[in-house]
């Protein structure tokens, strides 16, 4: 029988990662961040010049926690542990992130077809000073998709949340032949990893 896991806050709006950390049994609270670009988000998810995708996605990854234990301390919270996760696509270096608008999915999509890319996600967990840290990578690859398909995909509505513009559990399973890698991970939460880190908390404090 599988030790139960630490309740904890998750800092994420993503519908997603909450049921996948209700498949492994993590009993948790939602402290809702704002997610944008620029000022007005709690986290700016611009890319910085020169950055690459592993630098961005761990940077905006321990971004969110570093914000979310903030609002735990603001609000004078149950000192629960943050989590807090984000993911990116990539493709020849370069960072594909949630669609600005319907002709920006449809560009990533393009740019997919045919091509194997990198999904990479990070989980971070914060509490206190301490943030422990972990890094998914993944590797998804698209057969050729035409045109017609591409765009009946986008007008579906599904893509314009998703980094990449595209959702590996929903419509473009159908477009993905093989990947290498974590599931979940490209779901947008590792669970193994995740479940990792938790087991790392609870020993550390919990004992």
């Amino acid at each position: 029988m599988l030790a139960p896991l630490p309740r904890i806050y998750l800092a994420s709006r993503s519908p997603r990662r909450r049921e996948l950390l209700k498949q492994i049994g993590v009993p948790f609270d939602v402290l809702v961040l704002r997610e944008h670009a620029g000022r007005e988000g709690d986290v700016d998810e611009t890319p910085r010049p020169g950055e690459d995708p592993q630098q961005y996605v761990e940077r905006i990854c321990r971004a969110k926690a570093e914000a979310g234990w903030m609002r735990v301390l603001q609000r004078q919270l149950p000192r629960l542990p943050v989590l807090a996760a984000d993911t990116t696509v990539c493709l020849d270096g370069q960072i594909f992130g949630k669609p600005a608008d319907r002709a920006d999915a449809i560009r990533m999509l393009k740019q997919l077809s045919g091509r194997e890319h990198r999904v990479l996600t990070a989980v971070a967990l914060a509490y206190d000073s301490t943030m422990d840290f972990v890094l998914n990578e993944n590797v998804v690859r698209f057969r050729p998709l035409e045109e017609d398909e591409i765009i009946h995909y986008v007008d579906t509505g599904e893509p314009y949340d998703k980094a990449g513009a595209y959702a590996i559990q929903g419509r473009a399973a159908a477009f993905i032949p093989e990947i290498l890698g974590s599931y979940t991970g490209v779901m947008g939460l590792p669970l193994y990893e995740t479940a990792a880190l938790l087991r790392r908390f609870q020993s550390q404090y919990r004992s």
